[in-house]
């Protein structure tokens, strides 16, 4: 398995956002719950024991509770910050789903399986948690995510020192996400994306909401040295160059991938296998069929 992310990293970015509790900087958090919530109330049936997976503030798992249709829920996160009394609380890393094989109905993960090492093995982790016809609801920041400080801040340390090492973590597009839930096992899967623009002043405002929502660099190849100011105030001024508004405020995009899939089980639809169609496509379009030549 190759080591994206250094684990330590992303705990104490996690354990420093969850202590320093700064509301203003949870709106991506809100967002992705209040998306989460309402593509779990639109599902026709109910969930006895929810799990949500990291989900920082708790917004997703009380989008999930105020639907109605979930009975007990339990919250896994770093540590036990932000829960609510009624929540039973389980403390593990964020590579691991400390769950019993078929011990949940409905599993959430509001942005948090883009920081990830072994993705495929937590998914595949997520679906056995699953009892079957269980359904998983994540969002996933996907490809496009900060793709402006990611140019800003090459250009910057390219003119400012003639190299670059990696500031802004990769993201996975769609069709990446789209086969870790095949390839995991999930039956009828659903992926799409939004795309979020968010604005600011600068890149210093920016840059201190990423610290406070935990989204500092976690790569296992970052560089050690600390940024100066003088980089930041050239980074700001290349920012505001090639991405600001005419009113001068500089734009951030967010791309949050929504993904739902279900532990399979007999009752599930299933696709018709290869040559047992009763009626010709041709016959079905009411076009006439053509030979191809050889």
């Amino acid at each position: 398995m190759e080591i994206i992310f250094d684990p330590a990293q992303i705990a104490a970015n996690r354990h420093r956002a969850l202590r320093n509790d700064d509301p203003k900087a949870t709106f991506l958090l809100d967002i992705a719950a209040e998306e989460l919530g309402e593509r779990l109330a639109v599902v026709e049936r109910t969930f006895e024991h929810a799990v949500e997976l990291h989900g920082a503030n708790g917004a997703a798992a009380r989008a999930a509770k105020a639907t109605g249709k979930i009975g007990s829920l339990t919250r896994i996160e770093v540590e036990p910050a932000h829960l609510d009394a009624s929540d039973a609380f389980v403390e593990a890393p964020i590579e691991i789903v400390p769950l019993e094989p078929q011990s949940a109905n409905l599993i959430l993960a509001p942005l948090s399986l883009h920081l990830t090492n072994d993705t495929p093995g937590v998914f595949v982790q997520i679906r056995r948690a699953l009892r079957p016809d269980g359904l998983f609801l994540a969002a996933i920041p996907g490809a496009g995510t900060l793709q402006e400080l990611r140019e800003v801040l090459l250009a910057t340390e390219v003119e400012m020192t003639g190299g670059a090492s990696p500031r802004v973590i990769p993201f996975a597009d769609v069709r990446d996400v789209g086969g870790l839930m095949q390839r995991a096992g999930f039956a009828l899967p659903v992926i799409d994306a939004e795309t979020y623009t968010v604005r600011y002043d600068s890149i210093l405002p920016l840059m201190r909401d990423l610290r406070a929502m935990g989204m500092t660099n976690p790569l296992a190849a970052r560089s050690r040295k600390p940024l100066t100011r003088a980089f930041f105030m050239k980074a700001a001024e290349i920012y505001a160059e090639r991405y600001a508004d005419p009113d001068g405020r500089i734009r951030a995009t967010f791309s949050i991938i929504y993904v739902s899939g279900w532990a399979p089980h007999e009752s599930q639809q299933k696709p018709l296998r290869p040559g047992s169609a009763k009626v010709r496509l041709a016959d079905a379009l009411k076009v006439q069929e053509h030979k191809l030549k050889q």
